[in-house]
């Protein structure tokens, strides 16, 4: 963080959305593990800090319409706290307990996880490195580092817990002045590098929910180096609900959350295809391009296999 920085921590959303119009350069954080990191490599130069910590309205869990509602500020370990949870959706409390290490998790938020920033092996440096090999598309520079290209930013979304909310039919509720709206998560990706979210400036994601009727029968995967601290090279999520809809959403290996829906009446060949088609992946991960499409297909056959499709 710079020396520079306002550091403010409004106790209401009301607050927090007034405060963004007090400063050019805000952030909002929360847990403060993916921010505040950039921060101190320089990718994020806020000159105002808004920590929206206590703002208690997002830290609950409660039923509500026929949905789980998860408050966005609700800590990945606090998860397996809440019996809705264990109960209804445990494998959130998996994708969540695969993220970084046991420090993270008891600070880091189910939102923050879910709007972490995308990553790349030539984006993640020092500033140093960063102006000694030259500025990529994502630090305004104006190439692909990784290849060579002008035109797209191909930095990874590395979220574990989204492709678990997405194969679970999860929707979010984000909030501005102007009120409240709902979208499907898998709406707040835009798919580009550059610029990985939909989610508005001046706007909080408030909470998760997911429905409670659907029967979610999940398997979830991740690869990576080592089981502790290492971001994803690959996640992937493989859902069957109670009506036969089979829903696989993988992160790790594309700008957003790679997403194919089919059905247990399907042939599962081409949807596992599909799935392998539609990741971008290139080689800025510390696993290869080839190695990770390859694992997809494992993963996935795997998965198709322990819910017997």
């Amino acid at each position: 963080m710079t020396e520079e920085a306002l550091y403010i921590k409004p106790k209401t959303i009301k607050q927090a959305l007034e405060s963004a119009d007090s400063g050019p350069k805000f952030k909002f954080i929360s847990g403060g593990t993916d921010v505040v990191a950039n921060q101190f490599h320089g990718y994020d130069k806020a000159t105002l800090i808004i920590d929206v910590s206590a703002i208690e309205e997002m830290n609950t869990v409660e039923k509500r319409n026929g949905y789980l509602k998860i408050g966005s500020l609700v800590k990945l370990n606090a998860l397996i706290h809440h019996k809705d949870i264990k109960n209804n959706f445990p494998t959130l409390i998996e994708a969540a307990n695969s993220v970084g290490s046991p420090l993270i998790r008891a600070t880091a938020t189910l939102g923050g996880n879910i709007l972490c920033e995308n990553r790349c092996l030539y984006y993640n440096q020092s500033e140093w490195w960063r102006d000694s090999i030259g500025n990529c598309l994502k630090c305004d520079g104006d190439v692909c580092i990784a290849t060579g290209g002008k035109k797209a930013c191909f930095s990874e979304l590395v979220s574990d817990t989204c492709p678990s909310l997405i194969s679970m039919g999860a929707i979010v509720e984000i909030q501005d002045k102007q009120g409240v709206i709902q979208i499907k998560l898998e709406d707040l990706y835009t798919g580009d590098g550059v610029q990985p979210r939909n989610l508005p400036e001046k706007a909080l994601l408030i909470s998760i929910m997911l429905p409670l009727k659907k029967g979610f029968e999940v398997v979830f995967r991740k690869l990576r180096q080592r089981r502790s601290l290492e971001f994803t090279s690959l996640t992937s999520s493989v859902s069957k609900d109670n009506e036969g809809n089979i829903t696989i959403a993988l992160a790790g290996v594309d700008p957003g959350p790679v997403i194919v829906r089919g059905h247990v009446k399907d042939d599962l060949e081409p949807l596992l295809d599909k799935a392998v088609k539609k990741s971008r992946a290139i080689d800025n991960d510390m696993m290869t391009r080839k190695y990770r499409k390859q694992m997809i297909r494992t993963y996935l056959t795997e998965s198709f296999k322990i819910l017997e499709l």
